[in-house]
């Protein structure tokens, strides 16, 4: 009997920045990592809150609203990458054009039929919307997890989904028993 083993991507897995990490995108962010493999990694910040609300989206786009709600969403910052770019993390749900399902909990959406769904107040159940990503080349996510630059975790769909933006980077250090009081920035290897 052959025995599968652990992947080392980290696909559909939580990046934790350190305290270390000054970077303006980075500091402080909490990354769904999208895709991991061998050619490097994408993913979407998930606690970086615009100055954009999903009702000026929806008027750049030129999508009619029908619930009014819906429009005071906030937009997050996904990354430095294409900030024009948007993506949807949602709960499976719907038949979207461009729709990548993650795991059995959280898709990824990138097509304008789901912003119109949302805008009918016909939408996921749980969703986020931000403009941007991030990425790493092949091997320098690895490379930066070693520097001490990030920790991981696995997703937490309360973190991802409900949790409000500036509790997320504390509840997903937590999340893996990692006391914030005891945390070095000081990288050790053995």
């Amino acid at each position: 009997m052959s025995e599968t083993k652990p992947s080392l991507y980290l696909t559909n897995q939580f990046l934790i920045a350190m305290p270390l990490l000054t970077d303006p995108y980075f500091a402080h962010a909490v990354t769904y990592i999208c895709e991991h493999n061998e050619n490097g990694a994408i993913g979407i910040v998930i606690n970086q809150p615009l100055e954009l609300q999903l009702a000026e989206v929806f008027k750049q786009m030129e999508i009619e609203v029908t619930s009014v709600d819906i429009g005071h969403l906030p937009v997050l910052c996904g990354g430095p990458v294409h900030p024009e770019r948007g993506f949807v993390l949602h709960t499976p749900s719907g038949t979207w054009r461009s729709s990548l399902e993650m795991s059995s909990e959280i898709s990824v959406t990138t097509s304008r039929d789901i912003l119109q769904a949302i805008a009918q107040n016909q939408g996921p159940k749980q969703m986020l919307i931000s403009l941007g990503y991030a990425s790493w080349t092949a091997g320098q996510l690895e490379q930066e997890i070693i520097n001490n630059f990030w920790l991981t975790a696995p997703v937490n769909t309360n973190i991802l989904f409900k949790m409000p933006f500036n509790e997320r980077w504390e509840a997903a250090i937590h999340s893996i028993g990692i006391d914030l009081n005891k945390l070095s920035d000081v990288a050790g290897h053995s």
